[in-house]
């Protein structure tokens, strides 16, 4: 359980993906991996994300997957956006397909606004 202000790192993935798109489970979590990377590296002065890497064993993340489509992912990105919530949209490539959004970690105050309506990723 995540207690308050302690850091968390929102993951949200496609749904298409895996109900329409028939992608395989792997490479989806593939997809979350990588925009987890990126966006640890994008934003890897920013204090909250050194801190959440001092403890590597409780790090906390929550996988998400109830954005349809790839225009829902771009409305949430736009929401983000606007409230200068620091994030990475995954863009795969070369295809240039949106999967994912990660936001970096931060307090869980600050951010689950954004993603209590959706739900856990289940594969």
């Amino acid at each position: 359980m995540i207690m308050a202000g302690q850091l968390i790192q929102y993951i949200v993935v496609r749904a298409d993906l895996l109900k329409t798109l028939n992608w395989p489970v792997g490479a989806v979590i593939a997809q979350a991996c990588h925009a987890c990377c990126a966006v640890t590296y994008l934003f890897r002065n920013d204090p909250h994300t050194e801190e959440y890497l001092k403890d590597l064993d409780n790090m906390h993340k929550v996988v998400l997957e109830q954005v349809p489509d790839e225009s829902s992912l771009h409305n949430l990105e736009s929401k983000l956006k606007e409230d200068n919530i620091l994030h990475k949209m995954w863009t795969e490539q070369p295809e240039n397909f949106p999967t994912c959004i990660v936001v970096k970690p931060y307090p869980k105050e600050v951010v689950q606004k954004y993603f209590r309506k959706l739900k856990l990723f289940k594969g």
